[in-house]
């Protein structure tokens, strides 16, 4: 199983990587590492992600933009950070079937977006899998925040601040890179 760290400011990104019993040499694998990482990934839309102060920063975009992985996963727990304002529509999309086209009926979308209609998939939750209770108690913006997201077989949890917020059994993707979501609506950091 790899372990992915990712921390991002805004949205903030941090590491990757392979978890011990799961998969051979253990430890987490570093995706990105403050303002360091941005070789480990394809820009997917005209978002300007770029390092800045310790973080990976995308805030201007004409379209939803993404940033994935060059690496597929199967097997994996992502520890993520990142920041969210107001009008923060983002995500981690995990196991992408085509890293060409990101979307949530080719990937596992873990939403981060408070003010999302449809609140039953908002943050935390993973959109058109998993739902979080109406009204929702998981709540992002304006501080720092973090997903532990694992991925084992056909079993993803999703930890959002320390607390479980889904947990779901379905097979429909296995395996796949995972990318990073610039939603054009504010600001998104990961460090």
């Amino acid at each position: 199983m790899k372990r992915l760290l990712i921390a991002a400011a805004a949205f903030a990104l941090a590491a990757c990587s392979s978890m011990p019993g799961w998969m051979p040499g253990g430890g987490w694998t570093t995706l990105v590492d403050g303002d360091k990482g941005m070789e480990n990934f394809n820009k997917l839309g005209g978002a300007n992600w770029r390092a800045e102060g310790g973080a990976i920063v995308a805030d201007k975009s004409p379209d939803n933009s993404y940033l994935v992985t060059k690496q597929s996963y199967k097997d994996f727990q992502i520890r993520a950070e990142f920041w969210a304002d107001k009008n923060t529509n983002s995500g981690i999309f995990i196991r992408a079937q085509d890293p060409k086209k990101i979307g949530a009926d080719n990937a596992y979308e873990v939403n981060i977006y408070d003010a999302r209609p449809g609140p039953e998939y908002g943050t935390g939750a993973i959109v058109n899998f998993a739902k979080v209770p109406v009204p929702s108690p998981y709540k992002a913006v304006g501080k720092w925040n973090t997903f532990e997201i694992t991925a084992k077989g056909s079993t993803i949890t999703v930890v959002f601040n320390g607390q479980k917020t889904v947990e779901m059994t379905n097979a429909k993707f296995l395996e796949g890179p995972f990318a990073l979501q610039f939603g054009n609506h504010g600001k998104a950091l990961a460090a």
